[in-house]
């Protein structure tokens, strides 16, 4: 990650605004922990295998959101954990900046830490509410469990309530919010994962390799057991 550089200076109208290869894309900063780097893998990896083939979208964690040009020089912009933008071209981005997609992302996940809950339960809340209008916007504490999910409303952010389950779901996605405890990555803990409307998590693609690998394995060793080698 590069170390962040000076913002160029908001253009008047007649001259082109900046986009992403012109404003920074990191701050040097590293994000909070390795459970945070594998949190949002498995948001972003999950959703992508489920979408492979049907859905115009773009996931992406810990990138910059710009969303007001004429701010930039008071640093007037977000990094949101985990966001999801739809119907828009697929493509790899460095960050994304507002004016140059013509929209703000659908869906914004916060992974609260003690260093961030504040500002993320009120500053980046009013500013997805009021300046990015997010139509969807979900923070998750993974020390306490709190899962909480806000949908934009007339202009205001009411409350989600939870299923009978206590899944969230996401009228955006068409899929629901689901915490799970288990190992990915390698690491035992309790993740926010997606779901469908039924309750069916969404496997990442590590588990899809995985359960195709024991099954070939179940296979083998049924054709052994019938005295017939795999192999062949």
């Amino acid at each position: 990650m590069t170390a962040i550089a000076e913002i160029p200076a908001p253009a008047p109208s007649s001259v082109r605004l900046p986009t992403e290869d012109d404003l920074p894309y990191s701050d040097g900063i590293p994000i909070e922990s390795n459970w945070h780097v594998l949190q949002v893998d498995l948001l972003r990896h999950s959703l992508e295998l489920h979408w492979s083939d049907h859905r115009r979208f773009f996931a992406g964690g810990n990138m910059f959101l710009y969303f007001n040009a004429e701010r930039l020089l008071n640093r007037d912009f977000r990094g949101p954990d985990f966001f999801v933008a739809l119907d828009v071209e697929d493509r790899a981005r460095k960050s994304w900046v507002v004016w140059q997609e013509n929209k703000g992302p659908d869906v914004i996940i916060e992974l609260l830490s003690e260093s961030t809950a504040e500002i993320d339960r009120t500053i980046k809340k009013r500013v997805y509410q009021d300046e990015v209008r997010v139509p969807e916007y979900y923070w998750y504490d993974p020390d306490s469990g709190e899962l909480a999910g806000f949908a934009l409303r007339e202009g205001v952010y009411e409350p989600i309530v939870p299923d009978e389950s206590g899944l969230l779901a996401s009228r955006r996605l068409g899929l629901k919010l689901v915490r799970w405890r288990g190992t990915y990555g390698r690491m035992e803990a309790e993740w926010l994962r997606w779901a469908t409307p039924e309750g069916v998590v969404l496997p990442s693609p590590q588990e899809v390799a995985d359960e195709e690998h024991n099954r070939a394995d179940r296979l083998a060793a049924r054709l052994r057991a019938l005295g017939v080698d795999p192999d062949e």
